[in-house]
């Protein structure tokens, strides 16, 4: 690979381009400075590069550098008088992102299987069409036709399996006659990810009606999945027939070294990167105005799911709809009205760029962003899991300790890291807020770190990650990941006030009473040993009431001692459960 020293990237969101600059210092890739400008997808403007060269412009000013030329072109490669830069690389969710339906023949299995493909591929879902959904035809054949996806995911059946019901759907499609949202005039792209068997019966019923494109079955059996090769196709036919039909987008394919990338696909791809890098499983949310994202990769296994009606802002009364007022209440650390929470929820969604002007407004919106990021990874926990109809050979040992297929796949001992982004969580007033929230929103068991995105670059670095993986690795963990410290969390319940753990580093022993919560100083950068002892009934990962010894790192939070329970209960005494909050507070140094 030719020597790559600058790198820029930008992420064309929503709302906001974001642009970064990376160089090559000494041995490491470090971000030098970022830049923002309103992104301009939409009138009066219709062209995205407008937002990209404002974005870049700041970065130009606040490195003293050149990089666009005089036609306001970006400069590649880096030029001989030091103008330019080596790369430049691009991902987007401007516009609405890549929108998709998909279909199969089970909901349970081949349609769930074409979910995981899509959302895996930085998709939103707008629908899942299956044989056994539940719908008349009519219904499906009126639903298809009122969509107007970007593309569709077909699939159904495994190698040598059903043919008649693929050939049952494809009339189905014919018959609704689906226009894509983006191209007037042009066949819809439909990506066959089916039984093979059945690929010509199919093609004959689909030709000349859509833009058919082949791909392997992504559940050749039972048993196994392949999405990889669908998941390329979505790819390729959003930058072919997406990217180019956006307003600007055919200019900026033009500027880029590589292909743009869909924001929720790239940040998929530096979670895999950092998974794989560090061998450890991840949990990462990305919660924001409108859509919560969730990420994960356990044992290997990546996995996302998108809650596109949860979200701080423009979906705020989605998150009061489903938790309701005493759900979100649950979590706010003093007496409130419940008419004024749901106005000021209902305001929060017709202002959507306001933000707390007081403490308790602050509270209260942390509240809402613990039931937003569980509400979603309850989502996520349902599609995160095993393939379903798996037939296996069971021992004796089995049959007793039986394990029904389709379970979770999100094991939250195992788990070794989890990291928080959005507004909510990278700008909480204080970091300890930021662990605080995701504390009580996932209730991570065992030990586990928790991080923050610093400034929300994971989409340019998981682009990155594809071309340069090396650089891509030191930027996320030297500037984009914030780590904010250890937790340590029992898992069982005892009761409260007596010891639930003792934990030992170096000298000093923390005796921690069940039900509350301990922080313990450790610097960012500081790793040290530590012996965990909990009590008779409880886990930390070695076994009820088992020594646990390992390694904490500092952050800038340092180390929380959990030992709240888990499950955690809170108290259904009002007064009790605000003095509980009070107390939970205090011990983290936080007002109320």
């Amino acid at each position: 690979m030719t020597q790559i020293n600058s790198i820029l990237a930008t992420d064309c969101g929503s709302t906001t381009t974001k642009a970064i600059l990376i160089e090559k210092q000494g041995d490491e890739y470090r971000l030098v400075v970022r830049g923002e400008a309103p992104t301009t997808v939409e009138a009066p403007f219709d062209d995205v590069t407008v937002g990209v060269v404002n974005a870049v412009r700041e970065v130009e000013e606040l490195a003293g550098r050149r990089i666009l030329d005089e036609n306001n072109h970006i400069i590649t490669p880096i030029q001989s008088d030091g103008s330019g830069v080596d790369i430049y690389l691009s991902t987007s969710s401007a516009g609405g992102g890549l929108q998709m339906t998909v279909a199969g023949v089970v909901k349970a299995m081949s349609a769930e299987s074409a979910e995981r493909a899509a959302l895996g591929a930085g998709a939103i879902i707008i629908d899942v069409i299956a044989v056994d959904d539940g719908r008349k035809d009519f219904e499906k054949v009126k639903r298809i036709r009122e969509l107007r996806p970007d593309m569709i995911l077909m699939s159904g059946g495994t190698d040598g399996g059903t043919v008649k019901h693929l050939v049952e759907l494809s009339e189905m499609l014919v018959s609704a006659d689906p226009r894509p949202r983006l191209g007037i005039g042009m066949n819809i792209p439909v990506i066959y990810a089916g039984n093979k068997d059945a690929r010509e019966p199919v093609a004959e019923v689909l030709d000349k009606r859509v833009d058919l494109r082949v791909v392997d079955n992504l559940r050749p059996t039972l048993d196994r999945e392949n999405l990889d090769p669908a998941r390329e196709a979505i790819h390729e036919l959003f930058l072919q027939h997406v990217m180019q039909q956006a307003p600007g987008y055919s200019k900026l394919s033009d500027w880029v070294s590589s292909g743009i990338m869909s924001t929720p696909n790239a940040v998929g791809k530096i979670i895999q990167t950092v998974a794989e890098q560090f061998d450890i499983n991840v949990l990462a949310a990305d919660i924001g105005g409108a859509t919560t994202d969730v990420f994960s990769v356990f044992g290997g296994i990546y996995n996302r799911t998108v809650s596109a009606n949860l979200g701080m802002s423009y979906s705020i009364c989605n998150v009061l709809a489903e938790a309701k007022t005493t759900g979100i209440g649950r979590w706010v650390p003093f007496d409130f009205d419940e008419a004024r929470l749901r106005n000021s929820l209902r305001n929060k969604m017709i202002r959507p760029t306001t933000i707390p002007q007081t403490l308790r407004d602050l509270r209260v919106e942390q509240a809402v962003s613990r039931e937003a990021l569980r509400l979603a990874f309850e989502h996520h926990k349902t599609l995160a899991r095993s393939l379903k109809g798996v037939q296996s050979v069971r021992t004796m040992a089995d049959s007793i300790d039986q394990q029904e297929t389709g379970q979770t796949l999100v094991d939250m001992m195992s788990l070794d890291m989890i990291i928080g982004s959005g507004g909510v969580l990278s700008h909480a007033p204080r970091r300890v807020e930021a662990a605080y929230m995701m504390l009580d929103a996932y209730q991570p068991e065992g030990v586990t770190v928790l991080a923050v995105d610093s400034i929300f670059m994971m989409p340019q670095l998981g682009v990155l990650s594809v071309v340069h993986p090396e650089a891509a690795a030191q930027v996320f963990e030297r500037d984009c990941l914030i780590k904010l410290g250890h937790v340590i969390a029992p898992v069982g319940r005892i009761k409260p006030g007596e010891l639930a753990c003792t934990v030992t580093i170096g000298n000093d022993v923390y005796e921690v009473p069940f039900g509350t919560l301990k922080l313990v100083p450790i610097p960012a950068g500081e790793s040290i040993d530590a012996v965990i002892k909990p009590a008779r009934k409880l886990d930390v990962g070695e076994g009820r009431g088992r020594e646990r010894k390992c390694k904490i790192e500092g952050g800038v939070v340092g180390l929380i001692i959990d030992c709240r329970g888990r499950p955690m209960v809170l108290p259904e005494d009002h007064s009790a459960r605000i003095a509980k909050l009070i107390e939970w507070h205090k011990a983290l140094g936080l007002e109320n």
